[in-house]
Formats: structure tokens, C-alpha cells, sequence
């Protein structure tokens, strides 16, 4: 679990599509074949071009800033003096995505983590293998968890992709331990910054999304974002509505995405994995979980 992503893409993926490949090709039912080496590198391939972690693209472009004494900080409560965009208390937790594979959850609920997203889907053809396990398990575990969804506003439409999200993990329940499901909007993976998309043309994505979403669900999704890509690609105010998870890998988290006076997650690091500080009180979350 505490393996770090950096460097080691490579063999945590060959790790975890080996299953993958299995149950598409059916391999339990086809031993005698000979192996299809060449669909077995397509849909390596496919699996590969749509499986991004949640920051993987903040921390290419805008670089991971954070210290020891940094993450240090950023769970411990502000003075109450402090500007209104501060934490003045705070609940430690974390994101994951498949590169973590199975996680010990007891090991992070020892450390104090109490909250949790785990990515569920990208685009309308890419779920992640490991998801029953690390969604499931940290429930089980007592964490308050939910699930994101990795947006490519190029590939299918908001509605689209807020339906495959909700079919493939992404809902809610009122259970007190669900929080609602989060769209992840970063930089774009494969090209240009903003997708090909025009400020006006993104924030209507976005609102495609938000709104099946809650048509959907009951819930607003939570919308997580840098400043610097929001403030490039939008210019849409979704501050009534959406919980804002700010990601900044520095020692503050600094000035807001356009339209949020206030950030309800900051993502403070990504080292040795994604780390995350609820500004709030343990009883917020639950507020937030219970919509």
C-alpha cells in the first residue's frame, strides 16, 4: 500500500491486468488456445491509455512542492484568526486508485485516516479492477468513503460519463458512511491543456455532469481541481452547488479555483500516495456524507 506510484507504473500495471486480460479473454475456459499475444497487448494498451490517477496529471504539470514539515502542517488546526479559505480543524484521509492494488486498510486506519475516494471509472470504458476491494473494504474498515471519476471531456459527453460513473460504483446511499461521488477535472492526459475545449464549452461539460449526476443520485457531485487548470479551462461558478476538493502539493494551500471562497478537501501531497485533509470537524464529514 505505501508503495510510491512514481517509477513503479510499469509493474504495478503489469500486476494488475493480468486478471483483467484473464476475464475478458477467458482464459479459465480456453486453456488448450494458444495465447493471443496481440489482443492480449491491445487491451493491455487500451487499459493503460485510460487508467490516470486522481492529481497524476497536477503533479506532471504543476510539480510536487510539498516537505515532511509540510503534510505536517497541513492536518494540523489553523488559529481561529485564520482567513476564512484556512482549515480550523481538520480529518486526515486519502485517495486511491488502482496502482495501490489490494490495501490494508487496517494499516491506514492506524495512521489516522478516516476518510477515503476511490477512483471507480474513466471516460465510458475504463473501470477499475481493484475497486470492490478498496471501495468495500474501507467501508468495513469504518472509513467514510467514496468514489471519483476521472473526466475526459473530449471522449463522451457530461450526461454519458455521470451515467457510466453511477452504473459502475459512483452512487450514493444515505447510510452516513457514503460521501458523494467527485469529478476529477485536470489536465488532459493525451494533449492540450484544456481538451480542445473552449472556457464556455468545458463549463458546460461540467454542468452536462453535475446535473445528471444529481439527477441520478440526489447528491451535487464534489468537484476537485487545481486553481491553475480551473482558472485555464473554466469559467463557470459551480460554488453553489459543489463541494470544492482543492489539490496544491505546497506548504498552503493557497489561492482558491475561480468562484469558491471556500474548499471543503485539499490535497496536500502525493507522496508516498495521495493525502487529503478535510477542513472541518469530524462531524462536517458526516454532515457531508448524510447530504
Amino acid at each position: 500500500m505505501s508503495t510510491p506510484r512514481r517509477g513503479r507504473r510499469s509493474t504495478l500495471f503489469s500486476a494488475l491486468t493480468i486478471p483483467v486480460v484473464a476475464l475478458l479473454l477467458g482464459a479459465s475456459t480456453q486453456a488448450s488456445a494458444a495465447p493471443d499475444t496481440t489482443g492480449i497487448a491491445a487491451i493491455n494498451a487500451d487499459i493503460q491509455a485510460h487508467n490516470h490517477t486522481m492529481g497524476s496529471q497536477i503533479r506532471r504539470v504543476e510539480g510536487d512542492q510539498s516537505t515532511p514539515q509540510s503534510r505536517s502542517d497541513a492536518q494540523q488546526p489553523q488559529p481561529a484568526a485564520a482567513a476564512a479559505n484556512q482549515v480550523l480543524a481538520t480529518v486526515a484521509g486519502m485517495d486511491v486508485a488502482s496502482y495501490q492494488r489490494d490495501v490494508d486498510w487496517a494499516n491506514w486506519w492506524n495512521q489516522g485516516k478516516r476518510f477515503v475516494w476511490t477512483k471507480a471509472t474513466e471516460s465510458t470504458n475504463y473501470t477499475n479492477p481493484y475497486f470492490a476491494q478498496q471501495y468495500n473494504g474501507s467501508y468495513n474498515q469504518g472509513f467514510i468513503r467514496g468514489a471519483y471519476h476521472f473526466a475526459t471531456p473530449n471522449t463522451a459527453s457530461g450526461a454519458a460519463q455521470a451515467n457510466y460513473f453511477v452504473a459502475h460504483g459512483g452512487g450514493w446511499s444515505g447510510d452516513g458512511k457514503t460521501l458523494p461521488g467527485a469529478l476529477d477535472m485536470e489536465y488532459n492526459p493525451y494533449g492540450a491543456t484544456c481538451y480542445g475545449l473552449s472556457k464556455s464549452a468545458m463549463t458546460a461539460w461540467i454542468k452536462d455532469f453535475h446535473d445528471t449526476y444529481h439527477a441520478k443520485t440526489g447528491r451535487w457531485p464534489v468537484i476537485y481541481t487545481s486553481a491553475s487548470w480551473w482558472n485555464q479551462c473554466v469559467d463557470g461558478d459551480f460554488s453553489a452547488t459543489a463541494p470544492l476538493w482543492v489539490a496544491r502539493y505546497a506548504s498552503s494551500v493557497g489561492a482558491l479555483p475561480s468562484g469558491w471562497g471556500v474548499y471543503t478537501v485539499w490535497q496536500y501531497t502525493s507522496s508516498p500516495l495521495d493525502q487529503d485533509t478535510f477542513n472541518g470537524a469530524y462531524d462536517r464529514l458526516q454532515a457531508l456524507a448524510n447530504g
